[in-house]
């Protein structure tokens, strides 16, 4: 199904830091999660993916150190506490934004 990236990319920093609050994980690893969790709705580039990542590290939301693994040098990412307050409040963000959109979606024929 095609997505409006608009849509999309509105919310991608947060579903970052969701991934990130389980556990520590390095670029394409979030790259795959995201996309099997979405059934293929997030399908992130690196191009778009580590420009973020770089954002939310440079407002503290994340901390990044290297790691072998299977004999080669990752860059992992960690979550902050500064960062879980974040998750917090876009959590609680986008609850009342789609809560907003599904009430107005429901409702037929009702005028003011």
């Amino acid at each position: 199904m095609g997505m409006d990236k608009n849509l999309v990319s509105g919310s991608t920093g947060m579903l970052l830091l969701k991934l990130l609050s389980e556990r520590d994980m390095y670029g394409y690893e979030m790259i795959e999660c995201l996309r099997q969790r979405s059934r293929n709705v997030f399908e992130l580039k690196a191009g778009t993916l580590y420009p973020l990542l770089h954002s939310l590290e440079e407002r503290r939301y994340l901390e990044s150190y290297d790691r072998e693994a299977a004999g080669k040098v990752r860059k992992y990412y960690h979550i902050t506490g500064e960062g879980l307050r974040a998750l917090r409040e876009k959590k609680q963000e986008w609850e009342a934004y789609a809560k907003a959109v599904s009430d107005l979606l429901a409702m037929e024929g009702i005028m003011l």
